[in-house]
């Protein structure tokens, strides 16, 4: 029995840095040039909305998960509180939210080894690919070295980055292009809505993503060493990271770069950095951005496993997906997922132009729904279970009043990409996942019945 149960091998300091590596990814060195071009300035705003509600929702999930030390993942109470078709849907959903997310992240690997090397990206992709694949097999601690030193690069950039800038701002630098480094550039080209409530509004879709995988400290509950004081201390963390990684570097980049000077196309750390006038900037960036992307993918292999694990465990998925190495790691979930990673990255490779943004798009609506089935499941949870929630060590604040008021804000996301000619297609595509989860759902109901 020993032998089918995960190893609590992760430390503080695994956790924490699995929560830090969760919060800054793709989507803030890349992602984050498209969102300022949408709203300008505003897109600080955007950030700290977003991730204010976040918190609300890790804060539940801190809560639940913590009230019965038998909950491995989010799918084990929504089971409880929502209903075994909950768990289901929001299990394999969040399998497909990391599948998505993760393709994305393997083919960024590809293209930023290609800045270095003339190769054809598929192979350093897939080489990327087999290598975390390798070291996932071989031990759960080795995951979490793994996002401890990925998550410090990250780190260490965006903090030099924040401290660069202030000396920068102090200094009133004056730019290569005749500018001056001064928090007047964030309302000095347009205001802070430069383009109107609407462009404040479709930035929204990718700051989302941005913050995908803030959940991850989650999953990882039922392999830390002690969850009673590791996950508390993690969840509680995420605003000073939140107003650091995001807001404090987003708000840096607009005191020395005017907006209306960022390219969507490439990142603006990039570029800040090149107008600091470090010779090999480019290259120190897109080796970060290429560790990023790894470690991104590298939570998705995690992630996707773990769930499979879960959801085989709680005979949701095949008995295969519950089976255990010699080293506690549930390997054969481990290569399905990775499997499905290299299909979607040749998926991505034969439309290049529309499949990042696609993609993009259905893991943030997909998380929009993992996080709502947190915050119901709070809600029941608190109706059902008043004992539970009157002896908790670690409670949610605002209940349920701000669960409610978080859902409120993520349909009217929801509303945001339907309006969206970029995001609409995706969203208009998303509901085909759910029916064929609900229909497989009934299918293996009906099997256990009969």
């Amino acid at each position: 029995m020993e032998q089918q149960q995960l190893k609590r091998d992760l430390k503080n300091r695994h956790v924490q840095l699995i929560a830090i590596g969760g919060t800054i990814g793709t989507g803030l060195f890349l992602g984050s040039g498209a969102a300022i071009e949408k709203a300008g300035p505003s897109i600080l705003l955007v950030y700290l909305i977003i991730g204010t509600a976040l918190f609300f929702v890790m804060r539940a999930l801190g809560e639940l998960l913590l009230s019965n030390a038998g909950y491995q993942s989010f799918t084990d109470f929504a089971v409880d509180y929502v209903g075994p078709w909950a768990g289901y849907v929001t299990g394999w959903t969040y399998w497909f939210c990391w599948i998505m997310t993760a393709m994305a992240d393997i083919i960024a690997v590809g293209v930023y080894v290609r800045y270095w090397f003339d190769i054809p990206q598929w192979i350093p992709a897939l080489v990327c690919l087999v290598l975390l694949l390798g070291l996932n097999l071989l031990t759960v601690k080795l995951f979490g070295e793994l996002e401890f030193w990925f998550a410090l690069i990250k780190v260490i950039t965006i903090i030099a980055l924040i401290i660069i800038g202030i000396v920068m701002i102090i200094m009133g630098f004056e730019t290569n292009s005749g500018g001056t480094v001064s928090p007047a550039n964030l309302w000095n080209h347009g205001g802070i809505f430069p383009n109107g409530f609407t462009g404040f509004l479709f930035a929204f879709q990718m700051v989302v993503f941005s913050f995908v995988g803030v959940e991850l400290v989650g999953v990882s509950a039922a392999e830390t060493s002690n969850p009673q004081k590791n996950i508390p201390s993690a969840i509680n963390k995420i605003p000073v990271r939140i107003l650091l990684f995001y807001v404090g570097a987003i708000f840096v980049i607009l005191c020395i770069n005017p907006w209306t000077s960022l390219s969507a196309s490439s990142s603006p750390f990039v570029q800040v950095f090149s107008l600091v006038g470090i010779p090999v900037a480019a290259g120190i960036i897109n080796f970060v951005v290429l560790t990023s992307a790894a470690s991104a993918c590298n939570s998705g292999l995690f992630s996707t496993s773990r769930i499979m694990f879960n959801l085989s465990k709680n005979k949701q998925g095949s008995s295969t997906f519950s089976k255990l190495n010699k080293n506690h790691v549930p390997s054969n979930a481990l290569i399905v997922s990775t499997v499905v990673i290299s299909i979607g990255a040749l998926l991505s490779y034969v439309i290049p132009d529309t499949a990042f943004s696609i993609v993009t798009t259905i893991s943030a609506i997909c998380f929009i729904w993992v996080w709502s089935i947190i915050l119901i499941s709070h809600i029941r949870y608190k109706k059902m279970r008043r004992d539970l929630h009157e002896k908790s060590t670690f409670k949610a604040p605002f209940t349920p009043f701000i669960n409610y008021v978080v859902l409120v804000l993520f349909a009217a996301i929801l509303v945001i990409m339907f309006i969206s000619e970029e995001t609409r297609t995706a969203l208009l595509l998303t509901p085909i996942w759910f029916i064929i989860l609900l229909i497989t759902y009934r299918y293996r109901k009906n099997a256990r019945q009969s």
